[in-house]
């Protein structure tokens, strides 16, 4: 074998030993999750025959079967294979024969596993391990899932806006997807090389903040090595500031300077470092109201905002959570033991006039739940969160009364229905009940008043 073969070899991750029948007697794997992936324990793939792990293998397509019989090595094959529970990647391989003297005793095999985009977003290693993207990120625009007119203009607005480099501020409530569409941003820009450095503001200590954003420099009296702070380790890439107005007043300025400058001083520091990164932040309140209410800065709000996305509500966009319903289904039949095909129509029903507060992600939740009680391959009323199953039940309340016979009683009753559903919901605060209702605080009193609720 010369260099450049040997050289070959470095690309690959795994290797696989068999003896002459074909039965594995070593390996040693970079990415153990193959294993949980064809459904084996560690110690389950040894003694075995390597044509046995997979449904598409067969003694005549197995390379390692090929080089024992032939005794010539194969260079650089690929192979789509799919294990016996179902799972299917593809691999590339070299694969040389062992000799004692002029027998083959053996035969090794070299490879690496590729999967597709699909099988990488739904397991647990494609975080930790980065397979699709090396950038920090695990979300890209086809995360966004919708078939709804909202969510389709909000996706042509993230194409849009990604290929400039204008701060953008996103705003929407918890669970409706902020991380997902500034990480889609990114992975649309042309910084998508670069790193993808994201914070939540609000769960920095404030005696930190500084250090964290800024970074420290080397202490040569105390031999202290300096830290990069998140802005350095974002430079070239994309900062994703979440719970933006939970940083103080002070250090809202100083991030505001930041991002007119583009120059950083390390705490401890004797000279400004000019960085290169496209700024991206998020609020879960309406950020008029926070800058009435002195929790963000006036001057940061206008300059975060020169480009401002606000995400719906999952309660705005209900025609979605079929569509929704039918990925994460997809989702935890990959991730969990238990297969689901479908949900009861009372479920279905029960999650169409729900409200959904804690929007997509208490969707991707109440499923997570339903899995963890199902019984059965139907998820019933019994496995979905209880709070799901009672708002069904008030739902159906909803009934005009058959004693009244005048139009105006009976939008009435409706009305002072659909009042008390959302203050139960809301428990009890006006101001959240009256933006559900789409009506102000005023009027929502006027009409607690005149139907005599509480």
């Amino acid at each position: 074998m010369n260099l450049n073969e040997l050289n070959h070899l470095a690309d690959y991750d795994n290797v696989l030993v068999v003896d002459t029948n074909g039965i594995t007697i070593f390996y040693d794997l970079a990415d153990l999750h193959i294993l949980k992936h064809i459904g084996l324990k560690p110690e389950e793939f040894l003694r075995k025959s390597v044509t046995s792990f997979y449904k598409n293998l067969s003694i005549e397509d197995s390379t390692l079967m090929t080089v024992l019989r032939t005794g010539e090595p194969l260079w650089n094959v690929e192979q789509e294979l799919t294990s016996k529970n179902g799972f299917t990647y593809t691999s590339r391989s070299s694969t040389f024969p062992i000799h004692n003297g002029s027998t083959i005793v053996g035969a090794i095999e070299f490879s690496k596993h590729f999967y597709q985009k699909e099988n990488i977003q739904l397991l647990d290693q494609f975080a930790s391990h980065k397979i699709y993207r090396k950038n920090n990120t695990i979300y890209t625009i086809d995360d966004l899932i919708s078939t709804s007119t909202v969510m389709e203009e909000i996706k042509n607005k993230i194409h849009n806006v990604s290929n400039t480099d204008s701060t953008i501020l996103i705003n929407g409530e918890t669970g409706t997807g902020k991380e997902i569409v500034a990480q889609s941003i990114h992975n649309l820009s042309s910084r998508y090389t670069q790193p993808f450095v994201s914070i939540k503001c609000g769960e920095i200590p404030t005696t930190f903040i500084e250090q964290i954003f800024f970074g420290t420099d080397n202490d040569t009296l105390n031999a202290a090595p300096g830290i990069l702070g998140i802005l350095e380790q974002a430079n070239g890439g994309t900062i994703f500031l979440d719970e933006i107005s939970a940083l103080d007043i002070k250090h809202q300025a100083k991030l505001l300077r930041v991002i007119e400058d583009k120059l950083i001083r390390r705490v401890g520091g004797k000279q400004d470092i000019h960085l290169n990164i496209r700024v991206i932040a998020a609020t879960n309140e309406n950020p008029d109201k926070l800058v009435r209410e002195k929790l963000l800065r006036e001057d940061l709000y206008y300059r975060l905002s020169v480009f401002q996305l606000d995400l719906p509500r999952l309660s705005d966009r209900k025609e979605d959570i079929t569509v929704l319903i039918d990925y994460f289904i997809e989702f935890y039949n990959r991730h969990m033991q238990t297969k689901i095909e479908k949900l009861d129509d009372q479920v279905f029903l029960a999650f169409q006039q729900y409200n959904w507060p804690g929007n997509v992600r208490e969707l991707k939740n109440a499923l997570e739940t339903a899995y963890n009680n199902a019984s059965s391959k139907v998820i019933n009323l019994n496995d979905i969160p209880e709070k799901i199953r009672d708002y069904s039940s008030v739902s159906e309340k909803i009934t005009v009364s058959k004693n009244s016979f005048h139009l105006k009683d009976k939008v009435e009753e409706y009305e002072k229905n659909l009042i008390v559903i959302e203050l139960s919901n809301t428990g009890g605060k006006l101001v959240e009940t009256a933006r559900r209702l789409g009506i102000s605080k005023q009027l929502l009193k006027y009409k607690m008043s005149k139907y005599e609720l509480k």
